[in-house]
């Protein structure tokens, strides 16, 4: 046999805490299903199902049941909150529409080259990328570059000196270059 809503509510309302909780588990998808047909979306009808019972919660000494069930109170109380929130987008949608269109910005999502200085990369030799992307890029040290590329380390910093000045001459905004670690005045 089944407790009645009033008798559970009655053992909230002396706190009991869990069952609160056996009321939320009992009334939880029939008011997610009201809420779902009054909510613009579905993620507000998770919202609307939060408020109800948070809303039954604060005002616990107050809610009203009819034979017994608190869910018409539940239902009448997530009709006002999907109002509401319904309400509130709609106000917010036009308090949009009032304000001054922006000024139109472009989207750098949508920018298909990789830049001039990934552009003049691509142009050098294999050598002059490899050092460059271990060493610039990447951020790997001289020495751990030559371990990589298994060359010497003064070979790297040479092929590293030349390359960056082969770059920086072909970038014309020397800005979009950036100085390898433990490397200095290369760039």
């Amino acid at each position: 046999m089944r407790v009645s809503d009033e008798a559970t509510w009655a053992e909230v309302c002396a706190g009991r805490g869990d069952a609160f909780g056996e009321i939320f588990d009992r009334h939880r998808a029939r008011v997610y299903r009201h809420a779902r047909g009054l909510a613009p979306s579905w993620s507000d009808a998770d919202d609307v199902v939060a408020v109800t019972f948070l809303e039954a919660w604060r005002k616990r000494d107050s809610v009203q049941f009819v034979d017994g069930s608190l869910l018409p109170w539940l239902l009448r109380t997530a009709t006002f909150t999907a109002s509401n929130l319904t309400r509130a987008a709609r106000r917010y949608r036009a308090a949009l529409r009032r304000l001054p269109p922006g000024e139109a910005q472009p989207d750098h999502a949508e920018v298909f080259d990789d830049g001039e200085a990934m552009t003049a990369l691509r142009g050098m030799s294999r050598a002059d990328q490899e050092v460059l992307t271990l060493c610039v890029i990447e951020r790997v040290g001289t020495e751990d570059a030559a371990r990589i590329l298994n060359v010497r380390v003064g070979t790297v910093k040479s092929r590293l000196s030349r390359a960056t000045a082969r770059l920086r001459a072909a970038v014309t905004e020397p800005s979009l270059l950036v100085r390898p670690e433990g490397v200095s005045d290369v760039l």
